[in-house]
């Protein structure tokens, strides 16, 4: 494997875009090619066979077009994909992504987190036996947030339609005093400020963006696969809605200030 060669990041959409943020800070020298599948989106209210066909299938067209890592930088695709594929490609460095709930409880300890996340997200395995892993240290109350990743796919961060949804969304769910809001789809970051808005100040957010590219750093200082180049690397976007727009959303996304 070229130690210059990309590393791969898939999502459902454009949501992964703001783990792809964290992984251009944390590997400012690497090249990054960025998978998004808005054809198919959303996959939280796919079925699980549905989601981890579309997902193995991107995560092959990375590693076709020479992908040395890949980051699966969705929710629902890691729950529904990752282990088979890291059974699939044991010599690839593939990264998942994970609810924040272990940095909010361990900042946290027996307070009470609300996790917002898509409503397969919260279904499958791999969440409930993260949740079970800290359901003895701080009350966590699970969130489904059908429709909310639609408002960032297209490009609505801060609108009066997005400002009614969370309001409708959260005010029954924080009546009761909350410490801490996770966020459990990669999308959701992009909303983070109208949540807060919605919320709270005092309430702390937490996304898992940050320890995923930590996570990748560490997986490609193992494999020795760092770029040694000296230079600043560079992003390629594809999706499978291949039209200006869609490029062009990609591009706001990645400035955006959020």
């Amino acid at each position: 494997m070229k130690k210059d060669a990309p590393v791969g990041v898939f999502d459902s959409g454009v949501g992964g875009i703001s783990v792809l943020r964290e992984l251009v800070k944390i590997l400012p020298n690497e090249d990054f090619l960025y998978l998004g599948d808005s054809v198919h989106a959303p996959y939280g209210t796919k079925s699980l066979e549905e989601v981890r066909t579309l997902t193995i299938s991107h995560i092959e067209e990375l590693l076709h077009n020479g992908a040395k890592a890949v980051v699966i930088a969705c929710n629902t695709a890691t729950s529904a994909a990752v282990a088979v594929l890291r059974n699939m490609y044991p010599e690839i460095p593939i990264v998942g992504i994970e609810p924040a709930i272990k940095p909010a409880v361990l900042a946290r300890p027996n307070s009470r987190i609300v996790v917002m996340a898509t409503p397969m997200t919260l279904q499958q395995e791999k969440f409930k036996t993260l949740l079970k892993k800290y359901e003895n240290q701080a009350e966590i109350v699970s969130l489904p947030c059908p429709g909310l990743m639609e408002f960032v796919e297209q490009g609505d961060l801060e609108s009066e339609d997005l400002k009614i949804y969370l309001t409708n969304l959260l005010t029954p769910v924080l009546e009761e005093k909350t410490d801490a809001i996770v966020l459990g789809c990669t999308h959701y970051p992009f909303a983070r400020r109208m949540i807060s808005k919605v919320a709270g100040q005092d309430i702390t957010i937490y996304d898992g963006g940050s320890g995923t590219a930590r996570e990748m750093k560490r997986r490609l200082t193992e494999a020795e696969l760092l770029n040694p180049m000296e230079k600043t690397g560079q992003v390629t976007f594809f999706n499978s809605l291949d039209t200006r727009e869609e490029r062009e959303l990609c591009e706001f996304l990645l400035k955006a200030e959020i």
